[in-house]
Protein backbone atom coordinates (compact mmCIF):
# COMPACT_ATOMS: atom_id res chain seq x y z
CA UNK A 1 0.00 0.00 0.00
CA UNK A 2 1.75 3.14 -0.73
CA UNK A 3 1.86 5.79 1.77
CA UNK A 4 0.15 8.98 1.64
CA UNK A 5 0.49 11.93 4.79
CA UNK A 6 -2.24 14.86 4.51
CA UNK A 7 -1.18 17.67 6.89
CA UNK A 8 -3.65 19.84 7.88
CA UNK A 9 -2.45 22.74 9.96
CA UNK A 10 -4.77 26.15 10.93
CA UNK A 11 -5.33 28.33 13.93
CA UNK A 12 -8.00 26.91 16.68
CA UNK A 13 -11.18 26.53 15.50
CA UNK A 14 -10.63 26.66 11.67
CA UNK A 15 -12.19 23.75 11.13
CA UNK A 16 -9.10 21.28 11.07
CA UNK A 17 -10.63 18.88 13.06
CA UNK A 18 -14.07 18.03 11.43
CA UNK A 19 -12.67 18.41 8.04
CA UNK A 20 -9.85 16.13 8.46
CA UNK A 21 -11.94 13.65 10.02
CA UNK A 22 -14.64 13.79 7.67
CA UNK A 23 -11.79 13.64 4.59
CA UNK A 24 -10.28 10.57 6.39
CA UNK A 25 -13.65 8.71 6.48
CA UNK A 26 -14.34 9.55 2.33
CA UNK A 27 -10.94 8.40 1.56
CA UNK A 28 -10.63 5.53 4.14
CA UNK A 29 -7.68 7.06 5.25
CA UNK A 30 -6.70 7.04 9.09
CA UNK A 31 -7.31 9.96 11.04
CA UNK A 32 -5.03 11.65 13.87
CA UNK A 33 -6.21 14.63 15.57
CA UNK A 34 -2.43 15.75 17.10
CA UNK A 35 -4.66 18.47 18.94
CA UNK A 36 -6.40 16.39 20.75
CA UNK A 37 -2.76 14.46 22.20
CA UNK A 38 -1.94 17.70 23.47
CA UNK A 39 -5.33 18.24 25.03
CA UNK A 40 -5.68 15.07 26.47
CA UNK A 41 -2.16 15.18 28.04
CA UNK A 42 -2.92 18.45 29.89
CA UNK A 43 -5.89 16.90 31.30
CA UNK A 44 -3.99 13.87 32.32
CA UNK A 45 -1.35 16.45 34.25
CA UNK A 46 -4.62 18.42 35.53
CA UNK A 47 -6.20 15.40 36.59
CA UNK A 48 -3.02 13.85 38.43
CA UNK A 49 -2.39 17.29 40.00
CA UNK A 50 1.04 17.73 38.41
CA UNK A 51 1.93 21.44 38.00
CA UNK A 52 2.83 22.48 34.23
CA UNK A 53 4.88 24.80 35.42
CA UNK A 54 7.48 22.03 37.12
CA UNK A 55 9.27 20.54 33.91
CA UNK A 56 10.83 18.04 35.48
CA UNK A 57 7.71 16.70 36.97
CA UNK A 58 5.83 16.70 34.04
CA UNK A 59 7.92 14.78 32.58
CA UNK A 60 8.70 12.17 34.70
CA UNK A 61 5.00 12.20 35.85
CA UNK A 62 3.26 12.56 32.73
CA UNK A 63 5.20 12.12 29.63
CA UNK A 64 7.13 9.59 30.54
CA UNK A 65 4.15 7.56 31.82
CA UNK A 66 2.31 8.45 28.15
CA UNK A 67 1.38 5.72 25.36
CA UNK A 68 -0.61 7.11 22.43
CA UNK A 69 -1.85 4.40 19.82
CA UNK A 70 -5.02 4.39 17.00
CA UNK A 71 -6.93 1.51 18.53
CA UNK A 72 -10.09 0.47 16.10
CA UNK A 73 -9.41 3.33 13.70
CA UNK A 74 -9.51 5.86 17.13
CA UNK A 75 -6.94 7.47 19.11
CA UNK A 76 -6.37 6.30 22.13
CA UNK A 77 -3.79 7.46 25.38
CA UNK A 78 -2.86 5.32 27.59
CA UNK A 79 -4.85 1.83 25.38
CA UNK A 80 -8.26 4.67 26.18
CA UNK A 81 -10.28 6.66 24.36
CA UNK A 82 -9.90 10.23 24.01
CA UNK A 83 -13.15 11.71 25.87
CA UNK A 84 -15.02 14.91 24.78
CA UNK A 85 -13.95 16.14 27.92
CA UNK A 86 -10.86 17.69 26.30
CA UNK A 87 -12.45 20.44 24.76
CA UNK A 88 -13.46 22.67 27.38
CA UNK A 89 -11.83 25.66 27.48
CA UNK A 90 -9.93 25.52 30.53
CA UNK A 91 -8.35 22.20 28.53
CA UNK A 92 -7.62 23.98 25.55
CA UNK A 93 -5.56 27.13 27.76
CA UNK A 94 -3.31 24.42 29.50
CA UNK A 95 -3.42 22.84 25.83
CA UNK A 96 -1.93 25.65 24.68
CA UNK A 97 0.36 26.78 27.53
CA UNK A 98 1.79 22.85 27.71
CA UNK A 99 2.50 22.57 24.18
CA UNK A 100 5.42 25.52 24.38
CA UNK A 101 7.28 23.25 26.82
CA UNK A 102 10.19 21.79 24.70
CA UNK A 103 10.29 18.16 26.39
CA UNK A 104 5.91 17.96 25.54
CA UNK A 105 6.77 18.78 22.11
CA UNK A 106 9.97 16.59 21.22
CA UNK A 107 7.68 13.59 22.62
CA UNK A 108 4.65 14.43 20.77
CA UNK A 109 6.60 14.85 17.33
CA UNK A 110 8.05 11.37 18.04
CA UNK A 111 4.66 9.66 18.81
CA UNK A 112 2.83 11.59 15.67
CA UNK A 113 5.83 10.71 13.47
CA UNK A 114 5.35 6.87 14.71
CA UNK A 115 1.58 7.24 13.71
CA UNK A 116 1.93 8.64 10.26
CA UNK A 117 4.63 6.31 9.71
CA UNK A 118 4.07 3.73 6.38
CA UNK A 119 0.59 4.41 6.05
CA UNK A 120 -2.40 6.74 4.95
CA UNK A 121 -2.98 8.87 7.30
CA UNK A 122 -4.54 12.42 7.47
CA UNK A 123 -3.04 14.42 10.53
CA UNK A 124 -4.04 17.57 11.60
CA UNK A 125 -2.64 20.05 14.02
CA UNK A 126 -0.44 23.59 14.22
CA UNK A 127 2.98 22.27 13.17
CA UNK A 128 2.27 19.31 11.02
CA UNK A 129 3.32 20.04 7.45
CA UNK A 130 6.49 22.43 8.99
CA UNK A 131 7.63 20.20 11.81
CA UNK A 132 5.91 16.57 12.02
CA UNK A 133 5.38 15.99 8.63
CA UNK A 134 7.91 18.26 6.62
CA UNK A 135 7.53 16.20 3.50
CA UNK A 136 3.94 15.12 3.84
CA UNK A 137 2.94 14.67 0.08
CA UNK A 138 -0.21 17.21 0.54
CA UNK A 139 0.10 20.26 3.10
CA UNK A 140 -3.32 22.10 3.82
CA UNK A 141 -3.75 25.37 5.87
CA UNK A 142 -7.26 26.14 6.87
CA UNK A 143 -7.63 29.64 8.53
CA UNK A 144 -11.06 32.22 9.27
CA UNK A 145 -11.95 35.23 11.09
CA UNK A 146 -11.67 35.27 14.60
CA UNK A 147 -15.07 35.95 14.76
CA UNK A 148 -16.10 32.99 12.96
CA UNK A 149 -14.33 30.57 14.62
CA UNK A 150 -15.64 32.02 18.15
CA UNK A 151 -18.66 31.12 16.85
CA UNK A 152 -17.89 28.01 15.91
CA UNK A 153 -16.27 27.01 18.93
CA UNK A 154 -19.39 28.40 20.86
CA UNK A 155 -21.75 26.34 18.47
CA UNK A 156 -19.45 23.00 19.54
CA UNK A 157 -19.22 23.66 23.09
CA UNK A 158 -23.01 24.24 23.39
CA UNK A 159 -23.73 21.21 21.59
CA UNK A 160 -21.67 19.45 24.39
CA UNK A 161 -23.27 20.70 26.93
CA UNK A 162 -21.32 23.09 28.05
CA UNK A 163 -21.94 26.65 28.94
CA UNK A 164 -20.44 29.28 26.26
CA UNK A 165 -19.97 32.89 25.69
CA UNK A 166 -19.17 33.93 22.49
CA UNK A 167 -17.41 37.09 23.31
CA UNK A 168 -15.18 35.32 26.15
CA UNK A 169 -14.65 32.14 23.32
CA UNK A 170 -12.97 35.06 21.19
CA UNK A 171 -10.44 36.42 23.81
CA UNK A 172 -9.62 32.87 24.38
CA UNK A 173 -9.13 31.75 20.30
CA UNK A 174 -7.24 35.54 20.04
CA UNK A 175 -4.89 34.57 23.17
CA UNK A 176 -4.35 31.65 21.74
CA UNK A 177 -3.24 32.31 18.23
CA UNK A 178 -0.95 34.93 19.66
CA UNK A 179 0.57 32.14 22.08
CA UNK A 180 0.66 29.91 19.02
CA UNK A 181 2.17 32.11 16.25
CA UNK A 182 4.55 33.82 19.02
CA UNK A 183 6.41 30.48 20.55
CA UNK A 184 9.51 29.95 19.81
CA UNK A 185 8.82 26.88 19.51
CA UNK A 186 7.31 25.37 16.16
CA UNK A 187 5.02 28.31 15.76
CA UNK A 188 2.10 28.34 14.05
CA UNK A 189 2.58 29.09 10.07
CA UNK A 190 1.78 28.02 7.12
CA UNK A 191 4.17 25.93 5.01
CA UNK A 192 5.57 27.24 2.01
CA UNK A 193 4.34 24.36 -0.54
CA UNK A 194 0.78 24.40 1.83
CA UNK A 195 -2.38 24.90 0.28
CA UNK A 196 -3.93 27.63 2.14
CA UNK A 197 -7.59 27.69 2.32
CA UNK A 198 -9.52 30.19 3.57
CA UNK A 199 -12.69 28.76 5.37
CA UNK A 200 -14.70 31.66 6.52
CA UNK A 201 -17.77 32.04 3.88
CA UNK A 202 -17.39 28.51 3.12
CA UNK A 203 -19.18 25.22 3.73
CA UNK A 204 -17.92 22.40 5.25
CA UNK A 205 -18.88 20.13 1.54
CA UNK A 206 -17.13 23.13 -0.32
CA UNK A 207 -13.66 22.70 2.12
CA UNK A 208 -14.39 18.26 2.22
CA UNK A 209 -14.45 18.99 -1.76
CA UNK A 210 -11.48 21.10 -2.16
CA UNK A 211 -8.90 18.55 -0.31
CA UNK A 212 -10.54 15.33 -1.99
CA UNK A 213 -9.29 17.19 -5.30
CA UNK A 214 -6.20 17.31 -4.24
CA UNK A 215 -5.54 14.14 -2.77
CA UNK A 216 -6.90 12.91 -6.25
CA UNK A 217 -4.63 14.85 -8.09
CA UNK A 218 -1.23 13.62 -6.54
Amino acid sequence: MKSLRIAIDGPAASGKSTIARRVAEKLGFTYVDTGAMYRALALKAFREGVDIADTDSLRESIVEKTDFAIIDGELAMDCRPISNEIRSEKVSVLSSRIARIPDVRSFMIEEQRKLAKDGRVVMEGRDIGTVVLPDAEIKIFLTASASERARRRTLQLRSMGQCADEAEVLRDIRQRDLNDSSRSLAPLRSADDAITIDTTNMTLDEIIEIVVEKVQEN
